[in-house]
């Protein structure tokens, strides 16, 4: 995504991309292949495309490992709330059933920063629970039903983020 241009989210053609982000072979298929190319676009658009973005607004996070304490870059998908102060993170895993590791990082390490539209932000994590959890996973729902065949797929419940800028 330029500069402030949304994303292409129209009729057919986005029915056409939910339905196939929700198979299985897509499961399967995307995780080694999507932020592979995102971080590499990413990387040499100076931080101001990524593919994913023509679909949905995306950040590539900048968390600490949980465990190695290192930089761990991941390009996800968000929800930006509230004109851009804040961005829900949506742990899905494209529906495998074990959490993402970012979500491990933040939940250990809450400080991160975004890259988004050229721009890094500072941001605070925290998970979101109970009815405020509720809340943000129907307004993701609205954002991306492809999310409710993920949740389906899993016995665990996919963790939701919110991130305020610092």
């Amino acid at each position: 995504m330029r500069g402030g241009r949304r994303p292409v989210r129209t009729g057919r053609a986005l029915r056409g991309v939910q339905q196939v982000s929700a198979t299985r072979a897509f499961a399967r298929l995307a995780p080694s292949v999507l932020p592979a190319l995102d971080r590499g676009v990413h990387r040499l658009t100076g931080g101001k495309v990524m593919l994913s973005a023509l679909l949905l607004p995306s950040v590539v996070l900048t968390s600490t490992g949980a465990r190695s304490g290192r930089p761990r870059r991941t390009p996800l998908a968000c929800m930006p709330e509230d004109g851009g102060r804040s961005w829900v993170l949506v742990g899905s895993n494209f529906g495998r059933t074990g959490h993402p590791a970012w979500t491990y990082n933040l939940l250990a390490h809450p400080d991160a920063v975004i890259s988004r539209r050229g721009e890094d932000v500072p941001v605070t994590a925290r998970l979101l629970e109970g009815e405020e959890r509720a809340a943000a996973w129907k307004a993701v729902l609205d954002f991306w039903p492809p999310y409710a065949t993920y949740q389906a797929r899993v016995a665990r419940e996919i963790r939701l983020f919110r991130l305020h800028r610092r």
